[in-house]
């Protein structure tokens, strides 16, 4: 009898187990037995092994071997365990030294003719491997490239069977075989759309900043052909590089899925998912009849998730979103096991006014009823919308707007977007959030943060008179410190007026009414003229049912829609009467 082991990596979501692949050569009838509770994928591994075995010159066709995947109580995914399999057969046989490749973890599928494949969740099973102390760990050449991403662990990439072999056979203490002329570097950036591409839509580009800024979920709402999908899709284009901590966790899902890292492309960039409105409540949130695999939520970790004509996806899709949009992770449960997977990100969801789509302005030309336009957007619930920061109106594009010059570059916005979220470090110092969109609300109620109430007095009210929920209570304060922060400039002494328009944003009470709405006008405001510095003022005012064409001091009308979180734009903050002036004591407090 003799006795071989090596070591493997088993994946549950992104997290694992170090598995010991345990190989057991006795007397009797031929057989080769595999238990553990492997897969299907992986129960068929006894075939490719034998199969392989034949490349480096050995037949197990007259042998009677037991492999044992420990602990056995564990659910063993994958064909990545062909390669630590075949080794422990070979220790058993006693082709290596079984001490060579006891405490190093193989990954690997088997070709017939003895090749080594790649397979999904290198990656994170590489990580797994690291944190469990391993410090050896061979993997596919296909898989060498996000491997060697780890940190403080020795990559072998090995393309055959015979290779490897040959390798422990050597006469060295260590594993001689390195990963090559392959980089442990992120991939390059990606080119993405430019900002200055959007023709027009002011109050939208400022919306869509604002929600890059502090990280707030964006809705858009508007008629055909007026942007919607162009703002989504160059918001990825203002957001601040990832970090190579956010990159591995980015490219440690889409490890899952079978990508490498010289595939993806994605350094530095956030990503950009936007699922179909035919997917599934699986393919969303994350699910599968066998392993359970990431959905598009977890895709677009770090990232921005776009639901493009959201009130066609599916009911179940949508009222999945709200528990991973409040915690950043989703947990998917089944009956043998529960899988965490990440989903820190991004929603931006874009519709139509109706199910026409022509039910704008005056909607002259629109053919629905009025209960198919109340219908197509009730289809987005309340409790959904009550977790969306920002729900903007975009109008149709007119032909001023295509004479007009060309808007800001991402570039441009990136930089004050950065800014933006230095000055939020530097606000919340060393708390577990970064962004104002993450802070609790009972921080921004209580102690040092907590406004006077002679400006949250109108939403204090509303939320006694139940018009206003507790969850959008806290979020009109927190979307209040963005603007407090990112629309506050430098005020020159030889400027009289403030040129930069106030911004004025309705909070979420419904989703279908606007009389209970209360707006919060925020933007900078200047004490007198001869000072040089703005100082920031967030200011609750009058109950929506005022236009805002009313709130701003010129009385030019900007919106004649009033949504939840309606973005709309004065002429100058200093001069309008609904705008207070933070007092200095006040100001430090923020």
């Amino acid at each position: 009898m003799s006795f071989g082991q090596t070591r493997s990596v088993t994946l549950e979501g992104l997290s694992g187990s170090v598995v010991d692949v345990q190989a057991h050569l006795s007397g009797g009838l031929p057989a080769f037995m595999l238990g553990g509770l492997p897969d299907a994928a992986c129960a068929q591994s006894p075939n490719r092994v034998k199969a392989a075995a034949a490349s480096i010159g050995r037949s197990l066709a007259q042998d009677r071997i037991t492999v044992n995947l420990s602990p056995a109580s564990i659910p063993k995914n994958g064909s990545g365990f062909d390669l630590p399999i075949a080794l422990a057969v070979v220790a058993a046989l006693g082709m290596v030294p079984p001490r060579r490749l006891r405490d190093v973890v193989h990954l690997g599928e088997l070709g017939l003719d003895g090749s080594v494949r790649p397979v999904r969740g290198v990656l994170p099973a590489v990580l797994c491997a690291a944190r469990a102390g391993v410090r050896d760990v061979v993997v596919p050449a296909g898989n060498a490239a996000e491997a060697l991403l780890v940190p403080d662990v020795r990559i072998h990439a090995v393309s055959h069977l015979a290779e490897l072999v040959k390798a422990y056979t050597g006469t060295g203490e260590t594993l001689s075989i390195g990963a090559g002329d392959v980089k442990g570097e992120l991939p390059r950036h990606r080119t993405v759309p430019d900002l200055a591409d959007v023709v027009g839509q002011e109050e939208a580009r400022t919306a869509l900043e604002l929600a890059a800024a502090g990280g707030h979920h964006l809705f858009l709402l508007g008629p055909p052909g007026s942007g919607k999908t162009m703002l989504a899709e160059r918001l990825v284009s203002i957001l601040p590089r990832l970090t190579r901590d956010q990159s591995i966790d980015v490219l440690a899902v889409r490890s899952l899925l079978g990508v490498t890292a010289a595939e993806l492309e994605v350094e530095g960039v956030a990503p950009f998912v936007a699922p179909h409105h035919s997917a599934t409540q699986a393919a969303i949130i994350g699910g599968g009849s066998g392993a359970v695999r990431p959905g598009a939520i977890s895709q677009a970790h770090h990232g921005v998730l776009f639901l493009d004509e959201a009130p066609e996806f599916r009911t179940g899709a949508l009222q999945a979103l709200r528990q991973p949009l409040e915690s950043g992770a989703v947990v998917v449960a089944r009956a043998r096991t529960t899988v965490r997977f990440p989903a820190r990100f991004q929603l931006v969801m874009a519709a139509n006014p109706c199910p026409c789509g022509l039910g704008f302005g005056k909607g002259i030309g629109c053919s629905c009823t009025p209960l198919a336009k109340r219908s197509y957007l009730g289809r987005l619930s309340g409790p959904l919308l009550d977790r969306v920061d920002l729900q903007v109106q975009v109008p149709a594009v007119t032909r001023s707007a295509l004479a007009g010059e060309a808007g800001e570059s991402s570039a441009v916005v990136a930089a004050r977007v950065a800014e933006a979220r230095r000055v939020q470090g530097d606000r919340w110092g060393a708390a577990p959030w970064a962004l104002n969109s993450q802070v609790p609300g009972g921080h921004l109620r209580r102690g040092r943060w907590r406004l006077p109430s002679r400006v949250t007095r109108d939403i204090d009210g509303s939320l006694d008179r139940g018009q206003l929920t507790l969850r959008g209570y806290d979020r009109v304060l927190r979307l209040g410190r963005t603007i407090d922060l990112h629309l506050c400039e430098p005020l020159s002494t030889s400027e009289s007026r403030r040129t930069r328009p106030a911004f004025r944003l309705v909070c979420p009470v419904s989703a279908r009414t606007a009389r209970s709405d209360v707006v919060i006008a925020a933007g900078p405001s200047c004490r007198n003229r001869l000072t040089t510095t703005c100082l920031p003022a967030v200011a609750v005012v009058a109950p929506a049912s005022r236009p805002c064409s009313k709130a701003s001091s010129a009385g030019r009308r900007t919106s004649s829609w009033h949504g939840p979180w309606t973005v709309c734009s004065g002429t100058d903050a200093t001069s309008s009467g609904s705008t207070s002036c933070a007092s200095p004591g006040e100001r430090s407090s923020r």
